[in-house]
């Protein structure tokens, strides 16, 4: 599972609200999460901004358990 994924399962949302609050498209989320769709730098930094990520924008992109 994508870090992605789990932080927003973690905050309850479902992948329509994550694209809600990050402004992008639910099927570029759905995508992006089971790895059909590589973000651009620009989606990058609208989902990190919209999860609150703390840490690099990248790693919301890494693989977590």
């Amino acid at each position: 599972m994508l870090a992605m994924k789990k932080a927003r399962k973690d905050r309850g949302w479902s992948g329509s609200r994550l694209a809600r609050e990050a402004g992008m498209n639910q099927a570029s989320i759905s995508q992006i999460e089971n790895r059909r769709l590589v973000p651009y730098p620009g989606q990058i930094e609208k989902i990190a901004t919209a999860l609150d990520w703390q840490g690099e924008p990248q790693e919301l992109f890494e693989e977590v358990k």
